[in-house]
């Protein structure tokens, strides 16, 4: 199972869910806040680390 990035969008908290292919965020919530649905976020991997190409701005939108 791959392991995704999410943003909430309420108070800009990101955290990692490891989830099954295909697994939308209609049942998360952010572990902060509690708010739910959380953007997925788009990341790159490399070997040994990963690393993220956006970032989570919380509430105000993406930037």
């Amino acid at each position: 199972m791959p392991i995704y990035q999410y943003c909430c969008q309420a108070c800009g908290h990101s955290f990692e869910v490891l989830q099954r292919l295909g697994e939308g965020a209609e049942q998360l919530r952010c572990p902060q806040c509690g708010a739910p649905e959380p953007v997925k976020q788009v990341a790159a991997c490399a070997v040994g680390k990963s690393q993220s190409l956006g970032g989570c701005t919380g509430g105000s939108g993406f930037s």
